[in-house]
C-alpha cells in the first residue's frame, strides 16, 4: 500500500468534508490542526467508523472499531462490539402466513359515492405511480374502499434518491427531532376517531380493539419521541493519556416493509424509532390495508417532517421487498413477511 501519500487542496472547511466523504469505502480517517475546535466540528461530519484528532492507528479493545459504506457496519472492540455476539432472549410470536394479495375485483361500494385517489407519497408530495395502475382495497365485508397506486421499481427508485437527498433530517438535532415526532402524535392524537373508524372498516376490528390500536400508535410516537434526545453515545476510557467519544449515528436510508397484522401500529412502531434515530425513510405499509397509511401521510403533511424524510410507496409487499434489498442506496432494510419473501430478500 505505500507508503503513499495523495494530498489535495481545498478552499474552506465545506469543501474538505464534501472531499473526504466522496468515496464509496468509510473505515478511518484523521483530522490533524492547531485549532482543537475546528478538529471537533470536522470530525464528527466524516463519514467513517473512526476518526482520529492530531493521531493515526490508535486502538484499543476497550474502543469499538468499524466502518461505514462498503468498509462494513458492524464493530469490534467495546461494549458495541459484544452486541455482535450476544442475542437477548425475546418471545417469538406466531409466524406470518403469506401474503393475501389485495382484491382483484370487490363489490361496488356502499355509501360514500365520492370516489377518492390515494397516491403515493415521495419527497413530501401526492404522487401518481409512474405506472398509472392501481389495485382495489376491499373493507372487511367485501365492499370496495378505495384503490391505492401500484408503486414499481421505477417509483421505489424516486423513493430512494428522495430520501437520500434529505439532508435536514439527518443533520438536525436529536431535540429537533423529538419535537417532530412530538407534534406528529398530537396531530395523530387529533384525528384517532377517524382512524380507529378506518380500522374497523378495513379489519372487522372491534370498535373498542380499534381504537386501543390508534392509541397503542401514538404511545408509540411519544415513546420514541421521548427517547429520541436520550439515545445517546458514550465517552470510552482507554488505558491511555486519551479520550474516545462513540457518537450514535443514523444507518442512512432504511426500508420498511409493514407487517398486515396490526397494519397502523406495526407500521408505526417501525418508522418512528427509525426517524427517532435520524434515518429517513422508505415504506411499504400493508398490502392488504394500505389506505391507513395513505390517511397518515396527511398528518405527515402538516406535522413539519423534512420532505423526503419519510416516503411511503403501496403495493405488493413481495414485489417491492426484492427491490428495496437489491438497491445499492438502501443502508438497511426491516422485512417483515413470510419466510418466502424473507428468502428472497435476503438471498
Amino acid at each position: 500500500f505505500g507508503p503513499v501519500l495523495a494530498t489535495m487542496t481545498f478552499r474552506n472547511t465545506e469543501e474538505a468534508i464534501e472531499l473526504a466523504n466522496n468515496t464509496r469505502y468509510g473505515l478511518a480517517a484523521s483530522v490533524w490542526s492547531e485549532n482543537v475546535n475546528l478538529a471537533l466540528h470536522v470530525a464528527p461530519q466524516l463519514k467513517a467508523g473512526v476518526v482520529w484528532v492530531n493521531g493515526t492507528n490508535m486502538f484499543d479493545a476497550a474502543c469499538g472499531f468499524g466502518g461505514y459504506r462498503e468498509s462494513g457496519f458492524g464493530r469490534e472492540g467495546g461494549r458495541e462490539g459484544m452486541f455482535e455476539y450476544l442475542s437477548a432472549k425475546l418471545p417469538l410470536g406466531p409466524a406470518i402466513k403469506p401474503a393475501v394479495a389485495a382484491a382483484q375485483s370487490v363489490e361496488r361500494a356502499e355509501g360514500d359515492a365520492i370516489d377518492r385517489t390515494a397516491k403515493l407519497f415521495i419527497g413530501g408530495k401526492q404522487v401518481r405511480p409512474d405506472g398509472n395502475y392501481s389495485i382495489a382495497v376491499a373493507t372487511a365485508k367485501g365492499k370496495l374502499a378505495g384503490e391505492v397506486g401500484l408503486g414499481s421499481r421505477k417509483d421505489i427508485r424516486d423513493a430512494v434518491a428522495a430520501a437520500r437527498a434529505c439532508k435536514g433530517w439527518p443533520e438536525a438535532t436529536t431535540y429537533n427531532r423529538s419535537q417532530v415526532l412530538y407534534y406528529l402524535a398530537e396531530n395523530l392524537s387529533g384525528r384517532a376517531g377517524e382512524f380507529a373508524a378506518r380500522l374497523t372498516e378495513l379489519t372487522g376490528a372491534t370498535a373498542k380493539a380499534a381504537r386501543e390500536e390508534v392509541e397503542l400508535s401514538i404511545e408509540r410516537l411519544f415513546l420514541y419521541a421521548g427517547l429520541a434526545d436520550k439515545f445517546e453515545g458514550r465517552a470510552h476510557q482507554p488505558p491511555a493519556r486519551a479520550v474516545t467519544l462513540a457518537l450514535h449515528e443514523p444507518v442512512g436510508v432504511v426500508g420498511i416493509m409493514a407487517p398486515d397484522n396490526a397494519p397502523l401500529l406495526g407500521l408505526i412502531s417501525l418508522v418512528a424509532p427509525a426517524l427517532a434515530m435520524g434515518n429517513t425513510v422508505v415504506a411499504v405499509p400493508s398490502e392488504k390495508y394500505p389506505l391507513l397509511a395513505t390517511d397518515l401521510y396527511q398528518i405527515i403533511e402538516y406535522s413539519d417532517v423534512p420532505s423526503g424524510a419519510i416516503n411511503i410507496v403501496t403495493g405488493r409487499t413481495a414485489e417491492l421487498a426484492g427491490v428495496l434489498a437489491k438497491h445499492d442506496d438502501v443502508d438497511g432494510l426491516w422485512l417483515f413477511a413470510d419466510a418466502e419473501t424473507c428468502a428472497r430478500a435476503e438471498a
